[in-house]
């Protein structure tokens, strides 16, 4: 009896050091990626399980230390790609009393962050450092694109104020203040087109049968969209990541909002579970749901890159006047989307041309990054990359600048035929045409209450049938007389 006691206590102490040593050891660092951006680094350790990490800074000279808990390594930090990065060189050891010690040698200040990542389709566990840039977030602090209307409102309302106390007896007539204001030079300025690249850095997108990874198809698409919009008069593209590296969805489109942009195109490559289905789709952002069951599955599945890429996307409308906040959005997304399945359309009709089209129709659908109101948005699939003839035609060059020259050919049809006023496309279209019995074309030196007098009509009455709000008129600018 003693001896049986024996030998289950001498068995109980061995499985208790056997379960130590495995926990001692249960996590292992399998491999290091890296991806450079112009404003941050991202440093991602795929873990075998879950641990706990430290991570503070070091001066003189800069280091950045990452301590994680009972781990161990299994990759050649060595490989990482440090060029464009914050960082100069790897050291791993040993930490004091057991653990891992990551030592990233800086060349700059930076602002460090991290959290973990639970295992997902396509990852196990993850630790993700990020190296931020301070000064040169292009969005540290994204604002709200409601608020900003409301602070341009404001804005416009207190210059008109200030107009008005420095003309004297304007207290009198709001339209005196515009006599002090003479038309303005043209700018003639260029129409931006935000250029987004989906996914990139750990989010691959969907992968195609023979390897073809989304990320990298689609920027080099973005790419070629990018020269041919640049090399066209009165068009500029900006990029919204040109690189192999990870965007926030809402950063996207804040990014394009801080550019200032006039549209925002977003390039993806769609997949299924079927290799069979094929061709080019078009979507704008639906108000009500997606318009198909494929539209809204495609949407969910796109929506989750901000998961994969550890990413809290929420956008806060909550520190306004809700009845101002809810008719503001109302009005504007409405106008956006109306613009959006106008320029849908005629994108498509160029895509049909070069391609198949998988739906003949724009479809609609609630995807992240068409959800700003102030800027007409599209997403594009180029193509099923699931498909293997399609993923082998979107590898090829000529294929995709065809897919670029196409998209680009319904845009410029649409700003050719509706150009921003301020444009070059505007400034054109104004100065090809004659102005008609009940139009008159400024001159330099017009103010509108000269222009009023001039035509027997109050300036009221001028500016509503001209659809101006403020006080500023341009030269060459057509205005329309209405009849009195």
């Amino acid at each position: 009896m003693k001896g049986t006691v024996a030998r289950l206590c001498r068995l109980l102490v061995a499985s208790f050091f056997a379960l130590v040593a495995v926990n001692v050891q249960a996590t292992t660092v399998e491999s290091m990626r890296l991806w450079a951006a112009p404003d941050h680094a991202r440093l991602v350790f795929d873990l075998s399980a879950a641990t706990d990490a430290n991570v503070f800074s070091l001066e003189n000279p800069a280091r950045l230390v990452i301590d994680l808990e009972d781990t161990q390594i299994d990759t050649d930090p060595s490989t990482l790609p440090l060029n464009d990065s914050a960082i100069t060189s790897v050291r791993t050891g040993v930490r004091d009393g057991g653990g891992l010690r990551v030592v990233l040698e800086l060349n700059r200040e930076i602002q460090p962050r991290h959290f973990t990542l639970r295992p997902n389709d396509q990852y196990g566990h993850r630790l993700v450092v990020d190296l931020e840039y301070p000064g040169e977030s292009a969005v540290e602090n994204p604002i709200d694109p409601i608020e900003a209307m409301i602070r341009d409102q404001e804005t416009q309302s207190q210059r008109q104020a200030t107009a008005q106390q420095q003309v004297p007896g304007s207290a009198s007539s709001p339209d005196e203040a515009v006599k002090v204001q003479p038309a303005k030079p043209h700018p003639r300025r260029d129409i931006i087109i935000a250029i987004d690249a989906g996914h990139g850095g750990e989010d691959p997108g969907a992968i195609g049968p023979s390897g073809t990874r989304e990320k990298d198809v689609v920027l080099e698409i973005a790419r070629r969209l990018a020269s041919e919009v640049n090399g066209t008069p009165g068009f500029k593209a900006v990029l919204t990541r040109d690189g192999d590296y990870y965007i926030g969805l809402r950063q996207r489109t804040a990014l394009a909002r801080e550019q200032k942009a006039d549209f925002f195109v977003s390039i993806h490559a769609d997949a299924f579970t079927s290799p069979r289905p094929q061709g080019s789709s078009v979507y704008a952002l639906s108000q009500r749901g997606a318009t198909s069951e494929t539209a809204q599955w495609l949407a969910d599945s796109e929506n989750r890159s901000d998961l994969i890429g550890g990413v809290d996307g929420t956008l806060s409308l909550r520190d306004k006047d809700q009845v101002l906040r809810g008719v503001l959005l109302d009005l504007t997304m409405t106008a956006t989307l109306n613009d959006s399945l106008s320029i849908g359309g005629q994108v498509l009709e160029q895509l049909g041309r070069m391609n198949r089209l998988h739906k003949s129709r724009v479809e609609q659908a609630g995807f992240m990054v068409l959800k700003s109101p102030d800027i007409p948005s599209l997403l594009i699939e180029v193509g099923f990359i699931s498909n293997p003839d399609e993923e082998r035609r979107l590898r090829d060059p000529v294929h995709q600048s065809g897919l670029s020259k196409a998209i680009f050919s319904g845009l410029r049809e649409h700003f050719e035929r509706y150009p921003p006023p301020a444009s070059l496309l505007a400034w054109q279209r104004d100065n090809q045409r004659r102005p008609s019995g009940n139009e008159y074309r400024i001159q330099s030196g017009d103010t509108l209450s000269a222009i009023a007098v001039r035509h027997g009509v109050p300036v009221n009455q001028l500016k509503q049938a001209n659809d101006i709000n403020g006080d500023v008129i341009r030269v060459g600018q057509v205005l329309q007389i209405p009849r009195s």
